[in-house]
């Protein structure tokens, strides 16, 4: 019984960070598409401000989408080995990041430019910063399940 409660709590876990990694890179794409846009902190409308909270949300609904199955794999690779360092959580999030530009250029209609080193930075920027908050927020335990007693 003691196993499946670790268990319980180790998936819950998870699954908070994973949503924290979400809000993460998509709070970090919004401060990067405002900044392209030329918005400054000096330049700060209360109804801009005020649309953030929308939409870093309902972006984060997105990003967790489509980076969901290579996310997994690479959750249930680190849970396997006990990776426990923000390096590989970062360098994972890169590589979750890069997964997902080359699924959306697969499927790229003439709209989408997928193919920018800007877009493509900033989308690998924003799996980096999801990667980090995953560890910040479950990946520094990854592995503690296995210690727990029959």
């Amino acid at each position: 019984m003691n196993r499946l409660v670790a268990y319980l709590i180790r998936f819950a876990v998870i699954l908070i960070g994973y949503g924290v990694a979400s809000l993460a890179a998509s709070a970090f794409l919004n401060i990067i598409f405002l900044a392209s846009l030329g918005y400054t902190p000096q330049h700060a409308h209360p109804t801009a401000t005020a649309s953030l909270y929308f939409s870093i949300p309902f972006v984060a609904l997105f990003v967790a989408y489509f980076a969901f199955m290579p996310a997994a794999i690479v959750i249930l690779v680190s849970e396997i080995l006990g990776r426990r360092d923000w390096l590989f959580y970062a360098l994972a999030g890169a590589v979750v990041a890069v997964v997902f530009l080359g699924f959306a250029y697969q499927t790229a209609d003439a709209n989408v430019e997928v193919t920018d080193p800007r877009t493509v930075a900033a989308v690998i920027g924003c799996g980096m910063v999801g990667g980090i908050f995953y560890w910040l927020s479950a990946g520094r335990w990854a592995g503690n399940w296995r210690q727990i007693g029959p």
